[in-house]
């Protein structure tokens, strides 16, 4: 007799019953959500014999000879390795790098949907700069690029500039770079949509961690008009005795109209307010805004201002989140990138590739242009091929290309 199957959702079977037993989450990440698959037959002895011994050492020793043939004849220029330390994950935080595979299998498939690029997650057991910089270096030779991904501020600076000065493949922190160029197509849209420029804008960031301060950075490299970052603590404005070595940097690169005090007296008259920190902005500080303001509010799960409050005030309203219209999602941008950078075997990623990558997100719109639409879905499959396709010419134009 065949043994009785109890129904875990009934009524008599959950109780107590643990969460991964009916939880679709779980079920879709049992056994990971990635393998590697093979891309020639090994079907009889004369596959072996190419695939592996004799046939391989004919291609290892055209190799040795002459280095820059691994190219071509492994897989090096098609993969990207992602790797994290576990210490900024997503909104987890400093969660490990066991809790923290996930998030970079969940990564690495993304690359494979959007991009047609391969990527490897890999976990490491430190969070010494010096060690995940001397990790990666090698393991590089396996590798086209390097995607660094959840690494707590302010190390993530440190460790992506050490890895760009020693290796001669790109290294990309996509909690950064990927925020900052998806921003900035949909900033470009958005001025265009109410008939000003970039260089029109003033806006206020709210957040000094990575993605803050790359948005800083890439606005003014952009050529917006001012940007000034808050932390907790307020607007970081030189004055201030308490910054970092980072901050201070920025607090010298930035705000040029001098604010001081808090988040909410910097938004008055402000033209646009970028949120990549949490927390919540009062409803009078997004009133006090200019007209034809700009909310991008990209916290997730809960925007710093909530749509339905930036709606009463914003022209454009945009979130991180995938159930409102115009969400900021970095899958815009890294697949693109590292397509069009293995593609022409760049050796880094210059700000003028990222600037093209932006314009490239930002062209897509195109006829569609609307409040509700400065950005295109990141199911438009028009986008990662344009992102690849201006990323090599840019590559190209400023002679970072290998081929």
């Amino acid at each position: 007799m065949a043994a009785e199957i109890v129904n875990p959702r009934s009524e008599s079977g959950t109780e107590g019953a643990p969460e991964e037993l009916f939880d679709p989450a779980f079920a879709l990440h049992r056994g990971g959500k990635m393998a590697i698959q093979a891309t020639v037959p090994v079907r009889n002895k004369d596959d072996l014999s190419l695939a592996y011994t004799p046939g391989v050492a004919k291609v290892c020793t055209a190799i040795a000879e002459q280095p820059e043939l691994v190219h071509d004849y492994t897989w090096k220029s098609q993969v990207v390795a992602v790797v994290t330390d576990g210490t900024a994950v997503l909104g987890l935080g400093d969660i490990g790098p066991e809790a923290s595979l996930p998030v970079m299998e969940g990564k690495a498939i993304l690359f494979k949907q959007f991009g047609g690029v391969d990527a490897v997650p890999i976990a490491l057991a430190t969070t010494d700069t010096d060690e995940i910089v001397d990790t990666v270096v090698r393991l590089a030779p396996s590798f086209g690029g390097v995607n660094l991904e959840d690494i707590s501020a302010p190390r993530c600076f440190e460790i992506e500039r050490k890895l760009q000065e020693r290796l001669d493949i790109p290294v990309f922190h996509d909690d950064q770079h990927g925020t900052a160029i998806v921003t900035l197509a949909a900033l470009r849209n958005a001025a265009k949509l109410t008939g000003r420029t970039l260089g029109d804008l003033r806006a206020v960031i709210s957040g000094a961690g990575a993605a803050g301060v790359a948005i800083a950075k890439f606005l003014l490299e952009a050529g917006i008009g001012d940007v000034c970052v808050a932390d907790r603590k307020g607007v970081v404005s030189s004055d201030r005795e308490d910054l970092t070595d980072v901050k201070r940097e920025i607090a010298g690169l930035t705000n040029k109209a001098g604010l001081t005090g808090s988040l909410e007296t910097a938004l008055a008259g402000a033209d646009v307010f970028i949120g990549v920190s949490g927390g919540t902005v009062p409803e009078e500080a997004v009133a006090s805004m200019a007209k034809d303001a700009f909310v991008f509010a990209m916290a997730n799960p809960n925007p710093e201002v909530h749509p339905d409050v930036a709606h009463k005030y914003a022209a454009v309203v945009a979130t991180g989140r995938s159930d409102y219209p115009n969400q900021i999602n970095n899958v815009l941008a890294f697949p693109g990138i590292f397509a069009g950078a293995l593609q022409v075997r760049a050796s880094r990623i210059t700000e003028g590739m990222k600037i093209a990558a932006a314009d490239a997100i930002a062209g897509v719109v195109g006829d569609a242009l609307a409040a509700d639409c400065v950005i295109p879905s990141p199911f438009d499959d028009r986008v990662a091929p344009a992102v690849a396709a201006a990323v090599a010419a840019a590559a190209r134009a400023e002679g970072v290309a290998r081929r």
